[in-house]
């Protein structure tokens, strides 16, 4: 279901409480939401559609994946990006970081572990930054 996207700033600064198997439904609901905005975003965390959880989706190369409970492990290559967000004005600058090892459980809630580079990469790091409540 494509949800409406939350522009509270109080509410997207709380901390997300860990993903369950209950939240499956959330990981749709965010991948429906994401495809309806397709021309202005690449990325969405469960707390852009009022749900607190560490739940996040994203354009991968052209195809959307899912991450629940996602966790950067490593990162290297520090650059200063410019960032806009559907549930934010304007833009703004975000430190981030060309490769990222990433902990994160699928759909069926195994444990994965994958490296992103470039544009990928920053998608999932702004998205991590929601679940932690860090608005740039």
């Amino acid at each position: 279901m494509v949800r409406e996207i939350m522009r509270d700033e109080a509410f997207l600064s709380r901390k997300a409480e860990p993903a369950t198997e209950d939240d499956l439904e959330t990981g749709r609901d965010l991948l429906d939401t994401l495809a309806a905005h397709k021309e202005g975003c690449v990325g969405m965390a469960a707390n852009m559609i009022g749900i607190a959880k560490r739940v996040i989706v994203f354009d991968n190369g052209g195809t959307y994946q899912v991450m629940y409970n996602p966790e950067i492990l490593k990162r290297s290559g520090p650059y200063e990006a410019e960032e806009g967000c559907l549930s934010l004005d304007g833009v703004r600058k975000a430190r981030r970081w060309q490769s990222i090892k990433v902990r994160y459980q699928n759909e069926r809630f195994q444990v994965r572990l994958k490296t992103f580079i470039g544009w990928t990469a920053q998608i999932i790091q702004h998205e991590i930054d929601h679940c932690e409540g860090i608005l740039i």
